[in-house]
Formats: C-alpha cells, structure tokens, sequence
C-alpha cells in the first residue's frame, strides 16, 4: 500500500508541476494560479489531517503568486512522502475522526483520506486546465496517469 501511495504522489508532484509551469508561461492567468492554490493547500489540511492535528487553520483559497507554486509543490512532495515512509500497512486503516471547514465531523480511513488527496488533484488540475484554456493556451500537458506511467519508465 505504501509503494502504491508513494507512486501516486510522484505522479501528482509531476503533474502539479506541468500544470504550474503552463500556468507561469500563460503569465499566470488569475483563476488557474488560485485553483492550483486551493489544491495545494487542500493536500497540506489532508496530510495535517491524517497525522491526527486538528487544531490548525487554514484558507483553502489563499492568495499565492505562480512563482510560489513550484516551491509549494515540492514541499507538500516532500511532506507526503516522508509521511508515507514511516507508515506501516495497518497505518492505512486507521480511523481518523475530524472536522471539515462547515464543523461537520467525520471519521474516516486513512487510505480513504489519501485517495482524497489524488482524486481532489486530479479534479482541481482539470478546472484548471479549463481556465488555461480560456486564457488562450492552445495545449495542454498531459495529465493522464497512464501517459506518466509510459514515460517514467
């Protein structure tokens, strides 16, 4: 699970990335660099959530300039991953109980909290994609996990 999680992260550093230095090169369209900026920090409040710290704030849409993004990605990166590595198979399962942005609590597996993160991303990323679009950029990176996958190896 673990390896399988680990993989999922560098896919997602690496599409952040793509999708942030599109965004720099289309001279940061205001939409695009807020809806990378909600992702990112979505995947700080998921992580902070499944280390069990609840007393924390967050903005979930702060107001971060492109050139932060690249440093933010490889941080959360980095964070994830460490996270991950001390994580033992039954880590997975654990269940956490927190609360959402409303109040309303929740409790939830961590494995359901990661596939969170991922899931979230690649929605967030397609918005963006939109955004890019309507800002004039003919092309798009790919961002299918299945393209990452063939060319990594």
């Amino acid at each position: 699970m673990k390896n399988y999680f680990i993989r999922l992260f560098n896919y997602n550093q690496y599409v952040n990335k793509k999708i942030a230095e599109t965004i720099i090169t289309a001279n940061a369209p205001e939409k695009p660099v807020q809806l990378m900026a909600h992702l990112l920090t979505a995947e700080q409040v998921w992580l902070r959530r499944c280390k069990g710290e609840y007393q924390f704030s967050a903005v979930l849409w702060p107001n971060l300039q492109a050139a932060e993004l690249d440093q933010i990605i490889n941080d959360n990166h980095r964070l994830w991953v460490s996270y991950l590595n001390i994580m033992d198979d039954t880590a997975f399962e654990k269940l956490i109980t927190y609360k959402n942005f409303s109040g309303y609590e929740f409790t939830t597996s961590v494995t359901d909290m990661i596939t969170q993160v991922i899931n979230h991303g690649t929605h967030t990323r397609a918005q963006t994609g939109v955004y890019l679009k309507l800002a004039g950029i003919e092309k798009l990176p790919v961002t299918d996990f299945s393209f990452y996958i063939n060319s990594i190896i």
